[in-house]
């Protein structure tokens, strides 16, 4: 499986922290205790994308995604031509099989599957745009440990969100404020990037849509640097989304309580690997 070298690109250093929202708790703990920038790395980038029927949305997404990155395209039991059409968009796909069903259990197996250093997740439909990608991986290259799309902080913006269900994340993001702490502004969008060892950090278990909720209260329950990055919702390009309003609601709601419960003993941070500990310039970081 080959994964080539993101470019970086100019300004990915500490001082982009401090023009995006930190939105972890103050004084959280990083993956590998004091990250810094190093001059000349570059991490590899895998890109999960989770499907179901989305053969006549996929030729408009996956050449939009640098040739630079790893997709990994999760297939949910399709019954059109997805994957054909997947593997004649993208030669070098990896296709992954799921066969539970779930948007939850699809993301699982694609992370399980990635290859690369930073793990990015996005949407069949065309609604997230694969252009906004190297603004996640500089976040994570200037020192966060997982970085979550916001639809709502300056710059960004939806055109696929009716008024019920912008209150009810509202709800939710303050719900999470109150119980878990954070300055999160959005909770349940599929725009999200981490650094593939936190990948069983997170230990997610979920497999419907209240997957993005449980990622982003883990990680601040995991005490992980976490920054918000502006991204705009494009309307689906073709077909019907998925997402129901109240019985997903009602999963994401339930999974808010049930993170109150405290993580087991054996989930903490571990130390850094070899390939990201070492050979870092002395550039610190800014703090929110």
């Amino acid at each position: 499986m080959f994964v080539a070298r993101v470019r970086q690109r100019p300004g990915a250093s500490a001082s982009l922290l401090a023009d995006l929202s930190v939105a972890g708790k103050s004084g959280a703990r990083r993956l590998d205790d004091g990250r810094r920038v190093r001059g000349g790395w570059c991490p590899t980038v895998s890109v999960v994308v989770p499907t179901l029927n989305e053969a006549e949305n996929l030729p408009f997404v996956l050449p939009r995604i640098a040739r630079a990155y790893e997709v990994v395209v999760v297939d949910g039991r399709s019954t059109d031509s997805t994957v054909e059409v997947a593997r004649a968009s993208r030669p070098d796909v990896v296709i992954v099989e799921e066969r539970r069903a779930g948007k939850g259990a699809a993301l699982r197996a694609g992370f399980a599957a990635a290859a690369g250093d930073v793990i990015v997740s996005i949407d069949a439909d065309g609604s997230t745009d694969p252009a906004e990608i190297p603004l996640f991986v500089d976040a994570l290259v200037a020192g966060a440990d997982y970085v979550k799309g916001s639809r709502f902080v300056p710059g960004a913006g939806t055109a696929d969100m009716t008024l019920l269900r912008r209150l009810g994340n509202w709800g939710f993001v303050c719900l999470v404020r109150v119980l878990f702490g954070g300055r999160y502004t959005d909770l349940c969008y599929g725009y999200n990037a981490f650094w593939r060892d936190a990948a069983p950090l997170l230990a997610l278990d979920a497999d419907g849509f209240e997957i993005e909720t449980m990622m982003n209260i883990r990680a601040l329950k995991l005490g992980l640097r976490v920054v918000e990055v502006p991204s705009y919702e494009h309307a689906r390009i073709h077909g019907v989304g998925r997402l129901r309003t109240f019985p997903d609601g009602w999963r994401v709601l339930k999974t808010i309580f049930r993170e109150l419960r405290p993580l087991r003993p054996e989930r903490q941070l571990q130390p850094p690997r070899a390939d990201r500990a070492g050979d870092y310039d002395d550039v610190a970081l800014s703090e929110a």
